[in-house]
């Protein structure tokens, strides 16, 4: 776990974004670090079939609503567990290095990881909840 001095503040993102050729929602992040000279991008992928769709699945259940009230639980979900990896990449010291980086889905080779969000899902579920009611009336 890296100390507070060399803590990283987020400095902009932006996303969602639709990947060609894969079926993730990807954030891009800009970090800095005290000890950087500059910020520095990490692209968070969250993987629509294997992270948004199971924990919409936990959280919601199989909710009807408008495809915009659907598209704006999935903005939610997406951009949370995006701040959750992020979470748990700093944890895994992944966003130590003064580099790019790249973070896949939690998923095959990241598997082992899944199990992290899994327990921040379960502490942050009821305000999940109650900001897709009240965002989306659901």
């Amino acid at each position: 776990m890296p100390s507070i001095e060399s803590a990283f503040a987020i400095v902009d993102i932006n996303g969602p974004f639709r990947e060609p050729r894969e079926q993730v929602f990807s954030y891009d992040y800009s970090i800095q670090r005290s000890t950087w000279a500059t910020p520095h991008g990490v692209r968070v992928k969250v993987s629509i079939p294997d992270e948004l769709e199971v924990l919409k699945r936990r959280l919601l259940g199989m909710v009807v609503g408008s495809p915009g009230q659907q598209l704006v639980v999935s903005n939610i979900l997406s951009k949370t567990i995006a701040a959750w990896k992020m979470r748990v990449a700093e944890e895994e010291g992944m966003l130590t290095e003064r580099r790019d980086v790249m973070l896949a889905p939690f998923i095959g080779s990241l598997a082992h990881l899944f199990p992290k969000l899994e327990v921040l899902f379960e502490a942050n579920q009821s305000a999940i909840r109650e900001e897709v009611r009240r965002r989306t009336g659901i």
